[in-house]
């Protein structure tokens, strides 16, 4: 029997990188998905992609920084499949790498909107959903950056450091209620997230204070490896497992 059979995910930023990969690995693995993203043409990719190895996708626009697509978007299941099993919070954007001096209020409030604020929202409607069914499973794509304070600017370290403790509190709310969240760690990843940073605002400080940091990674992940982590906390085979974060960085974060 496959991992997730007769499950139903929603995975966000699901167009390119680990997104997609988790998308596709879940719905190889008996779940059906639906993917949201704020590309036509790369979700348009990612379901033939799965449709032509026999798996069940529905894809929809969805940016994560508004409220009414984020209901859509949790809506969409329902009325499509019926149900709801597995969130996953994949979506997020980088922030040029600007510490607070050099931060404007308008990257600011944008890293926070799509980083935390969409997860928060989508959390919320879906353990509405996990409570009258009496369980549930959510996974936040959170990142070292939410561990540690030098791998990536000011907005992007509080959004991630906000969504640690959101998937810990959240695990830990809800864990009689048969609801489990926990979240990833992902180090560097070969991701399309580098298409939301602007290399113009590179400063002298972040080249010396970050850049240093990144000498140390052993190597680039691949968004198959993040998939394969989502895979298992999405499975019964994490059942015991809850509001933890789990680090997938190649060893980078341990010095």
């Amino acid at each position: 029997m496959k991992k997730l059979e007769n499950k139903v995910s929603i995975v966000t930023g699901a167009g390119a990188g680990m997104g997609k990969a988790i998308a596709i690995l879940f719905a190889a693995e008996g779940s059906k998905v639906v993917a949201a993203d704020i590309n036509q043409a790369r979700l348009d990719e990612l379901k033939r992609e799965i449709s032509e190895k026999g798996g069940e996708v529905t894809t929809l626009i969805a940016n994560m920084a508004h409220e009414e697509d984020i209901e859509t978007m949790i809506q969409l299941a329902i009325t499509t499949y019926g149900t709801l099993d597995i969130l996953v919070n994949n979506a997020g954007i980088m922030d040029n790498f600007q510490p607070v001096s050099e931060l404007d209020n308008n990257t600011w409030e944008k890293v926070m909107k799509i980083n935390v604020e969409g997860p928060f929202k989508s959390m919320r409607s879906a353990i509405k959903i996990f409570l009258t069914k009496g369980k549930g499973n959510i996974i936040n794509i959170c990142s070292i950056g939410g561990l540690k304070g030098g791998v990536a600017g000011a907005a992007y370290t509080a959004s991630k450091h906000a969504l640690v403790g959101l998937t810990k509190n959240t695990g830990y709310m809800y864990s009689k209620s048969g609801i489990r969240c926990n979240g990833i760690a992902p180090g560097a990843v070969n991701t399309s997230i580098v298409e939301t940073i602007d290399m113009t605002k590179i400063t002298p400080l972040v080249n010396d204070r970050i850049m240093t940091g990144m000498a140390l990674n052993p190597r680039t992940g691949e968004s198959s490896e993040i998939a394969n982590a989502a895979l298992f906390l999405g499975s019964d085979e994490s059942s015991f497992i809850n509001a933890q974060i789990l680090v997938a960085d190649g060893g980078w974060s341990a010095y």
